[in-house]
């Protein structure tokens, strides 16, 4: 009958330089790394509402071609999202690192050489794809190498470059269109520029090492978990076995263990207590998020216009480009810089709720919806809170309370929920102006808001302050001894 002891402490103990870590320059490489591609997200999935006020006269688009290309890479990326969380889970977090920049990179590249609606729309599925893939990716390599102490910080300084592309897709294409390049070249510059951030990091994405607990709690691996736990900290990691501690590994001539698949983790699923509610809290959430972010942000162009209509393309991108700069950049900030002061729950129901509020003053309060400053405040505050709020922490969050096996599909799902309801929000809301108007657009959004703010306090817990395994309840599993599963391998294996 197998000895089915806990052996937590096991891992406690190798990762404990990790998580007590001062962060340092490993860290922010990754962050660094996996920031850049964010920026990239934001600006490839939110230029292609510019794109199509200049394409509409050029390639006669209907108001349905308009949707589908406003939206259709946010449907591919929950299939890049599911695709690239499973693979991860299944191969590993370094093989699959890297390769969803590079298809994003070639979506972008491929929709600036576009010659009608089709070619465009295909085009724009491959970059979605790479956009989901780097969502899955991203957040849980960065959470796997961080300290417990900043990971909140760290995870949501990767997804506060996505402020940095918001701002960078009107500022772009505000200089295309004020330097007097034609519009049959601006709108082909616009989308190709996305390619150069991805390309710059796709040499750094495939040379970060597989992450500490992948190697050890999925493929058992400890040498290979002490190694990049060195890696980052300088410092050996620690085994503890019952006939003593055994180092692994060490820089001055120590014994190199190792691991068994005996100190893998006991793998969860995802559809068991407590980790279904969890998922139905992150997915539910970033679902509910994006459906008013990617609804207003992608179709911005259109609101105002119908807010302006006597503005020019150029003074409504402007106007996006102050809205994203006074209210949304400031938002994704002060997150990070809360993230583990006040915690990420908190942070998530307090901006569904000020979302809300803002939504519901333009739909509520006579004339809001066509006085144009009253809109503009209502509308930035809810930018704000979108920020300073659920926009950064349904990112943070699904990347920290899943079990280590399971840890991409749960982020991989919860990311392509969000970005189902960003495809929902971005096809449907240039329908709903039509029929409805900005005031039943508002009213809309602020529903989908509250719903957030409610699944928030039932479904979401506090990871703040805790390593990955107790924010995540994994646990170990000791069928035989590990000091005996260790010491059988022989000096000989160990130092293969």
């Amino acid at each position: 009958m197998p000895d089915h002891t806990d052996v937590s402490g096991t891992v406690t103990e190798l990762y404990r330089p990790l998580d007590e870590a001062e962060t340092n320059n490993k860290h922010w490489l990754t962050v660094v790394t996996a920031g850049m591609g964010f920026f990239t997200d934001a600006y490839d999935l939110f230029i292609i509402g510019t794109v199509t006020v200049i394409l509409t006269p050029i390639f006669r688009l209907s108001t349905n071609q308009i949707s589908l290309l406003n939206s259709i890479s946010l449907l591919a990326s929950v299939v890049g999202a599911l695709t690239f969380g499973k693979l991860m889970d299944r191969l590993g977090r370094k093989r699959m690192y890297g390769l969803e920049i590079l298809i994003l990179a070639i979506g972008a590249v491929l929709s600036a050489f576009s010659w009608n609606f089709t070619s465009l729309f295909v085009f724009r599925i491959i970059l979605g794809l790479g956009v989901g893939g780097d969502y899955a990716t991203s957040a849980v390599i960065t959470s796997e190498y961080s300290n417990k102490r900043s990971r909140g910080k760290l995870v949501g300084t990767v997804f506060a470059m996505q402020g940095i592309g918001l701002m960078a897709g009107p500022l772009i294409a505000s200089i295309f269109l004020a330097s007097g390049v034609s519009n049959g070249l601006a709108w082909r510059l616009m989308l190709g520029f996305g390619a150069i951030p991805a390309l710059s990091v796709v040499y750094l994405r495939r040379k970060i090492k597989e992450t500490p607990r992948y190697s050890l709690s999925v493929k058992g691996n400890a040498q290979a978990a002490a190694e990049a736990v060195q890696w980052v900290t300088g410092e050996a990691a620690v085994v503890p076995g019952t006939n003593g501690n055994t180092v692994v590994p060490g820089t001055n001539g120590n014994t190199v263990a190792r691991g068994s698949t005996d100190t893998r983790l006991l793998r969860r699923k995802l559809t068991s207590k407590p980790y279904l509610l969890r998922l139905i809290g992150t997915a539910g959430c970033w679902f509910l998020l994006d459906v008013a972010f990617y609804g207003n942000s992608v179709s911005q162009p259109l609101i105002l216009k119908q807010l302006q209509p006597n503005g020019s393309l150029l003074s409504h991108t402007l106007v996006s480009l102050s809205i994203f700069a006074v209210a949304a950049f400031p938002g994704y900030w002060v997150a990070v810089w809360l993230m583990d002061r006040i915690g990420r729950k908190r942070i998530q129901w307090q901006g569904f709720a000020m979302m809300a509020l803002a939504f519901a003053g333009i739909w509520i309060i006579p004339g809001a919806a066509k006085e144009t400053g009253l809109f503009l405040v209502l509308y930035a505050v809810s930018y704000f809170f979108t920020e300073f709020g659920p926009n950064v922490t349904t990112f943070v969050l699904p990347s920290e309370i899943f079990p280590t096996s399971v840890r991409g599909m749960g982020d991989g799902i919860s990311a392509g929920a969000g970005k189902f309801g960003a495809f929902l929000g971005a096809l449907f809301v240039p329908h709903l102006l039509k029929s409805v108007g900005i005031s039943g657009v508002m009213g809309v959004m602020a529903g989908v808001a509250l719903v957030g703010f409610v699944l928030t306090l039932i479904a979401i817990p506090e990871p703040k302050g805790q390593t990955l395994e107790e924010a995540s309840g994994e646990v170990l599993i000791k069928p035989v001894s590990l000091a005996v599963a260790l010491d059988a391998q022989g000096p000989a294996k160990a130092a293969s």
